[in-house]
Protein backbone atom coordinates (compact mmCIF):
# COMPACT_ATOMS: atom_id res chain seq x y z
CA UNK A 1 0.00 0.00 0.00
CA UNK A 2 2.72 2.43 0.68
CA UNK A 3 4.23 1.86 -2.50
CA UNK A 4 0.76 2.43 -4.37
CA UNK A 5 1.05 5.66 -2.58
CA UNK A 6 4.07 6.61 -2.83
CA UNK A 7 3.88 6.09 -7.27
CA UNK A 8 0.20 7.81 -7.40
CA UNK A 9 1.74 10.66 -5.52
CA UNK A 10 4.19 11.13 -7.82
CA UNK A 11 1.97 11.20 -10.51
CA UNK A 12 -0.60 13.01 -8.89
CA UNK A 13 2.45 16.23 -8.43
CA UNK A 14 3.44 15.63 -12.01
CA UNK A 15 -0.15 16.63 -13.15
CA UNK A 16 0.34 20.74 -12.52
CA UNK A 17 -3.22 21.82 -13.88
CA UNK A 18 -4.64 19.15 -11.16
CA UNK A 19 -2.92 20.98 -8.31
CA UNK A 20 -3.27 24.70 -9.70
CA UNK A 21 -7.34 23.75 -9.59
CA UNK A 22 -7.54 22.04 -6.45
CA UNK A 23 -5.04 23.69 -4.32
CA UNK A 24 -4.00 27.08 -6.01
CA UNK A 25 -7.27 28.09 -7.23
CA UNK A 26 -9.30 28.20 -4.38
CA UNK A 27 -6.43 29.85 -1.96
CA UNK A 28 -5.72 32.27 -4.80
CA UNK A 29 -9.41 33.18 -5.19
CA UNK A 30 -9.87 33.68 -1.58
CA UNK A 31 -7.34 36.29 -1.38
CA UNK A 32 -8.16 38.05 -4.47
CA UNK A 33 -12.24 38.15 -3.73
CA UNK A 34 -11.32 38.58 0.15
CA UNK A 35 -9.43 42.21 -0.87
CA UNK A 36 -12.27 43.75 -2.31
CA UNK A 37 -13.60 46.50 0.01
CA UNK A 38 -16.94 45.33 -0.07
CA UNK A 39 -16.38 41.83 1.21
CA UNK A 40 -14.88 42.90 4.26
CA UNK A 41 -17.92 44.70 5.10
CA UNK A 42 -21.10 43.65 7.15
CA UNK A 43 -23.80 42.37 4.77
CA UNK A 44 -27.40 42.74 6.21
CA UNK A 45 -28.05 39.45 3.91
CA UNK A 46 -26.01 37.49 5.76
CA UNK A 47 -26.62 38.27 9.26
CA UNK A 48 -24.50 41.28 9.72
CA UNK A 49 -21.17 38.75 9.10
CA UNK A 50 -18.63 39.94 6.54
CA UNK A 51 -18.58 37.64 3.31
CA UNK A 52 -14.73 36.65 4.36
CA UNK A 53 -16.23 36.15 7.94
CA UNK A 54 -17.80 32.55 6.95
CA UNK A 55 -19.08 32.73 3.34
CA UNK A 56 -15.97 32.85 1.28
CA UNK A 57 -13.75 30.38 2.57
CA UNK A 58 -16.47 28.03 3.11
CA UNK A 59 -17.15 28.51 -0.42
CA UNK A 60 -13.54 27.91 -1.76
CA UNK A 61 -13.13 24.64 1.05
CA UNK A 62 -16.02 23.41 -1.22
CA UNK A 63 -14.43 24.80 -4.46
CA UNK A 64 -11.51 22.29 -3.96
CA UNK A 65 -13.67 19.62 -2.42
CA UNK A 66 -15.92 19.58 -5.42
CA UNK A 67 -13.38 19.60 -7.93
CA UNK A 68 -11.52 16.52 -6.75
CA UNK A 69 -14.67 14.19 -6.21
CA UNK A 70 -16.17 15.58 -9.56
CA UNK A 71 -13.35 15.67 -11.48
CA UNK A 72 -9.80 14.83 -10.79
CA UNK A 73 -11.32 11.41 -8.70
CA UNK A 74 -13.79 10.22 -11.63
CA UNK A 75 -10.95 10.56 -14.52
CA UNK A 76 -8.47 9.03 -13.04
CA UNK A 77 -10.07 5.91 -11.93
CA UNK A 78 -11.88 6.30 -14.80
CA UNK A 79 -8.23 6.31 -17.05
CA UNK A 80 -7.10 3.61 -15.03
CA UNK A 81 -9.82 1.30 -16.79
CA UNK A 82 -9.96 2.34 -20.07
CA UNK A 83 -6.12 1.46 -20.31
CA UNK A 84 -6.61 -1.28 -18.25
CA UNK A 85 -4.73 -0.69 -15.32
CA UNK A 86 -7.02 -1.99 -12.97
CA UNK A 87 -7.87 -5.03 -15.29
CA UNK A 88 -3.62 -5.50 -15.26
CA UNK A 89 -3.61 -4.86 -11.92
CA UNK A 90 -6.32 -7.81 -11.08
CA UNK A 91 -3.76 -10.51 -11.94
CA UNK A 92 -1.20 -9.62 -9.24
CA UNK A 93 -1.04 -9.84 -5.77
CA UNK A 94 -2.09 -6.10 -5.44
CA UNK A 95 -5.30 -5.69 -5.73
CA UNK A 96 -7.17 -3.18 -8.07
CA UNK A 97 -8.77 -2.34 -4.46
CA UNK A 98 -5.71 -1.02 -3.00
CA UNK A 99 -5.49 1.15 -6.08
CA UNK A 100 -9.33 2.61 -5.03
CA UNK A 101 -8.18 3.49 -1.70
CA UNK A 102 -4.74 4.82 -2.45
CA UNK A 103 -6.68 7.52 -4.52
CA UNK A 104 -8.98 8.32 -2.25
CA UNK A 105 -6.48 8.89 0.49
CA UNK A 106 -4.68 11.28 -1.98
CA UNK A 107 -7.19 13.01 -3.36
CA UNK A 108 -8.38 13.38 0.74
CA UNK A 109 -5.09 14.57 1.42
CA UNK A 110 -5.16 17.10 -0.88
CA UNK A 111 -8.37 18.54 -0.17
CA UNK A 112 -6.92 19.08 3.90
CA UNK A 113 -3.81 20.54 2.42
CA UNK A 114 -6.44 22.96 0.45
CA UNK A 115 -8.28 23.73 3.38
CA UNK A 116 -5.42 24.44 5.94
CA UNK A 117 -3.70 26.82 3.65
CA UNK A 118 -7.64 28.61 3.47
CA UNK A 119 -7.78 28.89 7.22
CA UNK A 120 -4.12 30.07 7.34
CA UNK A 121 -3.85 32.20 4.98
CA UNK A 122 -7.37 33.79 4.82
CA UNK A 123 -6.62 34.42 8.56
CA UNK A 124 -3.05 35.81 8.23
CA UNK A 125 -3.84 37.85 5.19
CA UNK A 126 -7.59 38.99 5.47
CA UNK A 127 -7.78 38.23 9.07
CA UNK A 128 -10.68 36.39 8.60
CA UNK A 129 -12.01 33.86 12.00
CA UNK A 130 -10.47 30.70 12.65
CA UNK A 131 -13.24 28.02 12.72
CA UNK A 132 -14.87 28.44 16.00
CA UNK A 133 -16.00 25.63 16.53
CA UNK A 134 -12.99 23.10 15.32
CA UNK A 135 -14.98 19.55 16.48
CA UNK A 136 -17.87 20.50 14.57
CA UNK A 137 -15.70 22.23 11.38
CA UNK A 138 -13.66 18.39 11.22
CA UNK A 139 -16.72 15.97 11.73
CA UNK A 140 -18.29 18.07 8.66
CA UNK A 141 -15.34 17.98 6.70
CA UNK A 142 -15.14 14.67 6.90
CA UNK A 143 -18.50 13.35 6.27
CA UNK A 144 -18.94 15.70 3.35
CA UNK A 145 -15.90 14.71 2.14
CA UNK A 146 -16.74 11.27 2.20
CA UNK A 147 -20.47 11.61 0.44
CA UNK A 148 -18.88 13.64 -2.21
CA UNK A 149 -16.10 11.21 -2.88
CA UNK A 150 -19.07 8.69 -3.19
CA UNK A 151 -20.77 10.37 -5.54
CA UNK A 152 -17.55 10.83 -7.54
CA UNK A 153 -16.95 7.00 -7.65
CA UNK A 154 -20.29 6.57 -8.80
CA UNK A 155 -19.59 8.96 -11.75
CA UNK A 156 -16.13 7.19 -12.09
CA UNK A 157 -18.58 3.39 -12.37
CA UNK A 158 -20.55 4.97 -15.15
CA UNK A 159 -18.41 6.77 -17.44
CA UNK A 160 -16.78 5.00 -20.35
CA UNK A 161 -14.02 7.13 -20.32
CA UNK A 162 -11.89 10.06 -19.19
CA UNK A 163 -13.33 12.24 -21.12
CA UNK A 164 -16.94 11.03 -20.55
CA UNK A 165 -16.36 11.40 -16.48
CA UNK A 166 -14.56 14.20 -16.58
CA UNK A 167 -17.75 15.64 -18.81
CA UNK A 168 -20.21 13.88 -16.36
CA UNK A 169 -18.33 15.51 -13.47
CA UNK A 170 -18.40 18.98 -15.05
CA UNK A 171 -22.22 18.56 -15.85
CA UNK A 172 -23.23 17.82 -12.19
CA UNK A 173 -19.89 20.12 -10.23
CA UNK A 174 -21.61 23.60 -11.62
CA UNK A 175 -25.16 22.57 -10.73
CA UNK A 176 -24.09 22.13 -6.94
CA UNK A 177 -21.64 24.76 -6.67
CA UNK A 178 -24.71 27.27 -7.47
CA UNK A 179 -27.10 25.66 -5.06
CA UNK A 180 -24.62 25.85 -2.57
CA UNK A 181 -24.11 29.63 -2.93
CA UNK A 182 -21.06 29.71 -4.42
CA UNK A 183 -22.35 32.63 -6.50
CA UNK A 184 -25.71 33.38 -4.92
CA UNK A 185 -25.63 33.53 -0.99
CA UNK A 186 -28.21 30.64 0.22
CA UNK A 187 -29.99 34.03 2.34
CA UNK A 188 -31.02 35.54 -0.82
CA UNK A 189 -32.12 32.37 -2.61
CA UNK A 190 -35.70 32.00 -3.56
CA UNK A 191 -37.88 29.84 -1.43
CA UNK A 192 -38.00 26.54 -3.63
CA UNK A 193 -34.27 27.20 -4.24
CA UNK A 194 -33.40 26.87 -0.87
CA UNK A 195 -35.22 23.76 -0.28
CA UNK A 196 -33.27 21.63 -3.25
CA UNK A 197 -30.14 23.43 -1.67
CA UNK A 198 -30.65 21.47 1.82
CA UNK A 199 -30.89 18.33 0.33
CA UNK A 200 -28.12 18.89 -2.67
CA UNK A 201 -25.37 17.18 -0.33
CA UNK A 202 -23.01 20.59 -1.51
CA UNK A 203 -25.79 22.65 -0.16
CA UNK A 204 -25.40 21.04 3.65
CA UNK A 205 -21.88 21.29 3.36
CA UNK A 206 -21.19 24.62 2.93
CA UNK A 207 -24.25 25.58 5.74
CA UNK A 208 -22.81 23.41 8.16
CA UNK A 209 -19.41 24.74 7.28
CA UNK A 210 -20.40 27.74 7.82
CA UNK A 211 -22.07 27.21 10.98
CA UNK A 212 -18.96 25.63 12.47
CA UNK A 213 -17.13 28.61 11.15
CA UNK A 214 -19.08 30.86 13.06
CA UNK A 215 -18.79 28.86 16.36
CA UNK A 216 -22.28 26.89 16.27
CA UNK A 217 -23.27 23.43 15.70
CA UNK A 218 -24.91 22.20 11.97
CA UNK A 219 -28.52 21.36 11.77
CA UNK A 220 -29.51 17.83 12.31
CA UNK A 221 -31.02 17.82 8.65
CA UNK A 222 -27.75 19.16 7.23
CA UNK A 223 -25.80 16.26 8.62
CA UNK A 224 -28.47 13.55 8.18
CA UNK A 225 -28.35 14.44 3.83
CA UNK A 226 -24.88 14.08 4.13
CA UNK A 227 -24.84 10.86 5.65
CA UNK A 228 -27.58 9.39 4.07
CA UNK A 229 -25.41 10.59 0.05
CA UNK A 230 -22.26 9.07 1.63
CA UNK A 231 -24.50 5.17 2.38
CA UNK A 232 -27.12 5.97 -1.04
CA UNK A 233 -24.06 6.52 -3.22
CA UNK A 234 -21.15 4.43 -1.58
CA UNK A 235 -23.60 1.39 -1.97
CA UNK A 236 -24.37 2.50 -5.54
CA UNK A 237 -20.48 2.79 -5.92
CA UNK A 238 -19.94 -0.42 -4.65
CA UNK A 239 -22.70 -2.13 -6.58
CA UNK A 240 -21.81 -0.34 -10.24
CA UNK A 241 -18.01 0.20 -9.95
CA UNK A 242 -16.05 -1.87 -13.02
CA UNK A 243 -12.70 -2.80 -12.36
CA UNK A 244 -12.49 -3.53 -16.37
Amino acid sequence: MRKILAVETKLYLREWPVMLYTIVLPVGLLLILGSIPDMGRPDPALGGQRVTDTQLPAMMTLLAMLTLAFTVLPTVLTTYRERGVLRRMSTTPVHPARMLAGQLLINVAVGVVSTVLVVVLGRLVLGTAMPRQPVGFVLVFLLGTAALMAMGLVIASLATSGKAASGIGSVVMFPLMFVAGMWLPREVMPQALRVFSDYSVAGPFAQAMRATWAGGWPQPLHLVVMGAALLVFGWLAVRLFRWE
